[in-house]
């Protein structure tokens, strides 16, 4: 995906007019979500989705009342292993006007370092998307992923 979808805006749009792609994986993601499928593979094989679709819309359809109602996101990062990345993460996404309810971040393998950080992000000053857009410009970050939204 580039960079310029990534920091893309965000749209609403009538299910009728989805891809029956799109439709699938959200149907795959809710029953990850309520632990009706144990993993990706039991998901789409029960939706009939590939797993190359559901990897390519996952990040990109979400359904409306999770956007409306929840103020928990949770986000991936792939981080540069250097002095006080995480840190500045955290520092960064707190200015911002996140609440940073849990962190978790792998031991750091040839130079990278994964972060998991789920946030309440009701009293964001920004909008998400630029949230997202200011994190991905951090140097040291070399990915960052919405993985989901929920209470």
């Amino acid at each position: 995906m580039g960079k310029k979808f990534q920091d893309g805006k965000f749209y609403l749009v009538r299910e009728d007019v989805l891809p029956e792609a799109m439709k699938k994986t959200l149907d795959a993601k809710e029953l990850i979500e309520r632990g009706r499928a144990d993993s990706v593979w039991e998901a789409v094989n029960r939706v009939d989705l590939s797993r190359s679709a559901f990897y390519k819309y996952r990040d990109t359809v979400f359904p409306f009342h999770t956007i409306v109602k929840e103020r928990i996101i949770t986000l991936f990062f792939h981080l540069e292993d250097r002095s006080g990345t995480l840190s500045h993460l955290l520092s960064e996404t707190a200015k911002h006007g996140c609440n940073i309810l849990t962190i978790h971040q792998t031991i750091p393998l040839q130079g990278r370092a994964n972060v998991t950080l789920s946030l309440n992000v009701t009293d964001l000053t920004v909008g998400l998307e630029e949230l997202l857009a200011r994190l991905r410009r951090l140097e040291f970050v070399e990915k960052v992923e919405v993985l989901g939204s929920g209470a």
